[in-house]
Order: structure tokens, then sequence, then C-alpha cells
């Protein structure tokens, strides 16, 4: 179960200095059993999800939140529905957590699944 690094606007996290007004963190591919590295962007208030690409058979991926980076929660969208798609989808994230990041929880050998965070302050 690999841990897979998110690329921010193009660029690994540790050369962003955030100062534009808007970020988008992109982890791809994730296979069934990974998880995204997590990501903290406090300066930024809004947050959607996006979740695209190859979910085989029985493909599910979550978006989960923590405020230590060690006990993590399915994040919610605004009408208090679990973050927890089985197709491509966009959701706006509910909560402001210190931690973000995607997990694949199920899937088959085809599974292939693209998430991009969208940031704004």
């Amino acid at each position: 179960m690999p841990t897979i690094s998110a690329v921010v606007d193009g660029r690994k996290p540790t050369d962003v200095a955030f100062s534009g007004e808007s970020s988008a963190f992109t982890w791809n591919p994730l296979a069934n059993g990974d998880d995204g590295a997590a990501v903290q962007y406090g300066a930024f208030t809004d947050r959607s999800i996006q979740f695209a690409g190859t979910f085989g058979t029985g493909g599910t991926v979550v978006l989960e939140g923590s405020n230590d980076g060690t006990n993590w929660q399915t994040l919610t969208d605004p009408q208090g529905n679990v973050i927890s798609k089985t197709a491509a989808s966009i959701e706006a994230v509910t909560e402001a957590t210190r931690y973000i990041r995607p997990r694949v929880t199920a899937g088959d050998g085809t599974t292939a699944i693209k998430a991009i965070l969208f940031v704004r302050g």
C-alpha cells in the first residue's frame, strides 16, 4: 500500500510558497490500497475535491482529514454526506483540517484514480 505524493500546481509541495490565491494538489494515479501523502494548507479556507480516472470493479476513494496526522476521519460535503465515491465526481469539502489526503479503500487491478484538491483563500 504505497503512499502517493502530491504535485502542487505542477510542482513538488516543497517547492511551493503558496503566494497565490489558490492552488491545486494532484495525486495520480491512486490504486487499490493506496493513500495520498497528506498535505497542509492552513491559509486556504475553501476546498473542493475532484475524482477521475478508472475506478475498476468496486473502486472506492474517500477523502480524509486529520489534525494530528495520525488519526484520520472521512470528511463530508456541505449536505453532511461522507466523501466516499465509486465514480468520477466533484464535491465541496466542509471541514477545515490541518492535514488532508485521499485514500483508495477498494478496487481491482485496473483501479487508477486521479484526485485533485482545489483550495483557495
